[in-house]
């Protein structure tokens, strides 16, 4: 007992080793099959659904398992069954359809160089679609960078979408933003952040003010589950909390960062959802590639912030079937067959499945909704690149970028304006 490392220990005591440091490993590598019985999944319609004055600390247990409504046959079973008319689902299926194509197009399109950077959000289109039918139109989003759906179901230009990624002539945000980071106000989505995390605490503090005027608009915030890892996420479920702000508290939770499981960010031992318990946040763990389970669960807490009732945060579980941007090669950080393989399936085919089941849909008319889709992409990219693109085209003006930054130019702005020949 004469070691430093023994030194004030109790006699007789036998001590520990070294310590060790735990780095989270995610379940499959290159090469190795995902062992996907991390996600601790429910079966469909197994999950309670509290009313909506539920007091958050008597439903914890919704933070820990998963509401799920659609079975593997296409059936909608249990509690949180929305009953919602076919029509929705048909406008909603339409919608993901729609993200799936226009994604596939830019991909290609920034192959092609006529596009710097992409992100497509495949795997993921049911959590963006649902919620924003779940919204009212002027509610506010506050998204992250693979939210396009939102903008999808609201029936955003997609001719001004794709002037933005091609940044040419006919850009709504002049050459400001990065080609998917989109800003559409009149269609409640908020300015994208390139700084991680940021939106939390914007969609707070607009719900706060929005709380603060009488009005009866709810904010809708978005994160992925990397950076939950950010301070801003914290920052805001407390104000979010403490002000009972009338917010919705997304965590996309795709299974992947950049390159590093979700495991990093912290939820290798508990749930993202569990994080909302301890600000003391209604929170739900949801099944995010079932479609009438996101709606369901959107509607829940769409009525919970509308009524006073305060925030939910909801964690929705979810893959990231292709590559993060067009920047990530996912070959090397995971099996190539994931997605796949993900135990909850593809958003698009579920849905069509218990729209088939119930007898309001067809394999033909799905076919024929492809169809009519792939040719209204591909004649809004037709029309976009007609303003040019990235690598060819009508360039913008070089004048363009003294706009808007002061409503009365400086006097030496003017000179450089003038010396550019602007």
């Amino acid at each position: 007992m004469s070691s430093k490392a023994n030194r004030g220990a109790p006699h007789g005591v036998p001590q520990p080793g070294p310590l060790s440091l735990h780095v989270p490993e995610p379940s499959g590598r290159p090469g190795h099959e995902t062992d996907f019985s991390y996600l601790h999944l429910a079966a469909a319609g197994e999950v309670r659904r509290p009313r909506v004055d539920a007091s958050a600390k008597k439903m914890t247990d919704l933070a820990f398992t998963l509401i799920r409504v659609l079975d593997n046959e296409g059936n909608a079973l249990g509690p949180w069954a929305p009953q919602v008319e076919a029509e929705l689902l048909l406008r909603g299926l339409r919608a993901m359809i729609k993200t799936r194509i226009f994604d596939a197009r830019m991909l290609v399109a920034q192959r092609q160089k006529k596009v710097s950077f992409y992100m497509q959000a495949l795997g993921e289109e049911a959590v963006a679609v649902a919620h924003a039918l779940a919204l009212r139109d002027d509610d506010m989003c506050f998204p992250t960078y693979r939210q396009q759906g939102l903008l999808m179901a609201r029936d955003v230009s997609l001719v001004d979408m794709m002037c933005q990624n091609f940044s040419n002539a006919r850009d709504p945000l002049k050459g400001r933003q990065l080609p998917v980071l989109y800003s559409v106000r009149r269609a409640g989505f908020f300015t994208i952040s390139g700084n991680l995390a940021t939106q939390y605490i914007q969609a707070v503090g607009w719900a706060m003010a929005s709380a603060i005027k009488n009005d009866t608009r709810i904010a809708s915030a978005w994160i992925g589950d990397g950076s939950t890892a950010e301070a801003d996420f914290h920052n805001a479920l407390t104000f979010a909390a403490v002000y009972r702000a009338p917010v919705i508290l997304n965590v996309v939770n795709n299974q992947w960062a950049i390159s590093t499981f979700q495991g990093i960010a912290g939820g290798d031992e508990t749930t993202f959802a569990s994080r909302g318990l301890g600000n003391g946040i209604a929170s739900l763990r949801v099944d995010g590639n079932d479609f009438l389970a996101v709606y369901a669960a959107s509607q829940w807490a769409v009525e919970r912030a509308r009524s006073n009732l305060g925030p939910t945060l909801i964690e929705w579980v979810t893959y990231r079937g292709g590559a993060h941007s067009t920047s990530d090669d996912p070959s090397k950080y995971r099996p190539g067959d994931d997605w796949e393989r993900f135990p909850l399936g593809d958003p698009i085919v579920r849905l069509k499945k218990h729209l088939i089941t119930i007898g309001a849909w067809s394999e033909k008319q799905h076919a024929g909704m492809m169809e009519e889709v792939e040719a209204q992409v591909r004649a809004a990219q037709k029309e976009a690149e007609s303003y040019g693109t990235l690598g060819s085209g009508p360039i913008p003006s070089a004048a363009a970028i003294f706009d808007d930054v002061y409503k009365d130019m400086p006097e030496h702005l003017r000179r450089q304006r003038q010396q550019l020949g602007a």
